[in-house]
């Protein structure tokens, strides 16, 4: 890929993004495009290093003010000044996480701090019964590094992920920022299901897991399972008991439903091929039968009950 310096690119373009996005969307931008054009992700692509570098490049332009400025003003915004650091991935790709902790600053894995004066002094060899004489020190004196944070507990972490049935069908990208700052983003997994958990393994402060807790429901009280569909239904005992003709809610619309007489709470009524479709595979709708009693009764109503009770209890009914 061949560019004239005179004529740099549409950084904006390069990342995806409307002219003037803001520094959030820029990072996520960047990390998406960067991971895409990766050389180690694109073995088979013999444009995916200059891509890649392109890549890299807009994103070094636009998160610096004074080089956007001159690129927006018309200047070489692109080129690499004298006094600016050089790339440190210049002769060669390393690995992507490695890449994004580099050029976005994150700190999601410890390393190994350097020496303060950059490199490590040697010692020559003593033998142990003859004291050591004093060492002199040289050059300009520089602060001691400061010390280490505080080791932090590990604790789990909890979100909840709202998804639509068709999400929850097909699978859903999620991004998410954890409590230090960090963004994760991750596929939801086909077929997913109301109440799902999902674990992300030592991502939390402390190296703690974080659990995505979906849920997959509509406006009408329906519940996704997969394939199936799942309705409670509220029934008085009087309906329950004599049995009813109601009207339930489906993905594609009301239909009415016959309960039969003597139907206890925890009954499943099913209405086959009302579920989720996924090819040539269509899941049912079950319908859950829950007998409601009223909170409050008044004096007729206490008085069959009570009547009701009398005829379970009597031992001479047939």
């Amino acid at each position: 890929m061949t560019r004239s310096p005179a004529a740099p690119p549409d950084y904006w373009s390069v990342l995806g993004l409307e002219p003037g996005a803001d520094a959030s969307s820029l990072k996520r931008a960047f990390r998406g495009q960067a991971r895409r054009w990766h050389p180690d992700l694109n073995g088979n692509d013999p444009l995916a290093e200059e891509r890649f570098k392109l890549v890299n490049e807009a994103y070094a332009v636009l998160s610096d003010p004074r080089r956007r400025q001159a690129w927006e003003a018309g200047g070489a915004g692109s080129g690499t000044a004298a006094s600016e650091p050089q790339d440190p991935f210049a002769t060669g790709f390393p690995d992507f996480e490695d890449y994004l902790d580099a050029l976005l600053g994150d700190r999601r894995r410890p390393r190994r701090a350097a020496a303060a004066d950059g490199f490590e002094a040697e010692r020559d060899p003593v033998p142990p019964d003859e004291p050591q004489p004093p060492r002199q020190a040289s050059g300009s004196v520089t602060a001691s590094p400061p010390p280490p944070p505080p080791v932090q507990a590990s604790s789990d972490q909890e979100s909840l992920v709202e998804l639509t049935p068709e999400q929850a069908l097909q699978g859903e990208r999620v991004e998410l920022e954890l409590a230090d700052g960090t963004a994760v983003e991750v596929w939801t997994p086909p077929l997913a299901g109301d109440g799902w958990r999902l674990r992300l393994a030592g991502v939390t402060p402390g190296g703690g897991d974080h659990f995505l807790q979906l849920r997959v429901r509509t406006e009408e009280g329906l519940r996704i399972d997969g394939l199936r569909v799942l309705y409670p239904l509220e029934l008085t005992p009087a309906e329950a008991a004599l049995g009813c003709q109601v009207v339930v809610p489906t993905l594609r619309g009301a239909v009415k439903l016959r309960v039969p007489p003597g139907s206890s709470s925890g009954r499943l009524l099913r209405l086959r091929g009302r579920g989720q479709e996924w090819g040539e595979l269509r899941g049912d709708q079950l319908v859950e039968v829950r007998i409601v009693v009223p909170e409050q009764l008044d004096e007729a109503e206490a008085a069959l009950y009570r009547r009701l009770q009398e005829l379970a209890n009597d031992p001479d009914r047939p």
